[in-house]
């Protein structure tokens, strides 16, 4: 009577692993792609980020980047940050903002939809104002 062979089960086990992990990648790859068609921008916004849309981890710092002479006041689900908490570099017009234990607004991002509003003008000259509101999702 002939036994299975002991030999061959590792060999079972190791592509059972390895198709969990590529199940896994598929899904993480699924999860935190960017659906949907791009949003237009306005001309004085760069670049944002997390983007409207886009899926974020808890860790997620909100990345404002202006033409440089524009400054930004950022609203986080209705509620205005205050300038003391946003990091802002006039030579390129980027503002950053995360949440801290130590921030009067937000400690850290709960799981789900972020609405995030940004209302600009200029430094100097004439002014001009615009602003522009996104959402995206925290995992």
């Amino acid at each position: 009577m002939a036994t299975p062979s002991t030999g061959s089960i590792p060999y079972r086990l190791v592509y059972v692993g390895l198709g969990l992990i590529v199940v896994a990648a598929v899904a993480l790859a699924v999860a935190f792609s960017g659906g949907g068609d791009p949003v237009a921008l306005p001309a004085v916004v760069e670049s944002l980020g997390p983007g409207p849309g886009e899926s974020a981890l808890a860790q997620a710092i909100i990345e404002v980047d202006l033409q440089p002479g524009f400054l930004a006041q950022i609203f986080i689900d209705g509620f205005p940050i205050p300038a003391a908490e946003v990091t802002f570099v006039e030579a390129t017009g980027v503002h950053r903002w995360q949440p801290t234990a130590t921030s009067l607004v937000f400690d850290r991002w709960s799981p789900g939809a972020h609405e995030v509003r940004i209302v600009w003008d200029s430094l100097a000259g004439l002014p001009q104002p615009g602003d522009f509101t996104w959402t995206f999702r925290v995992q």
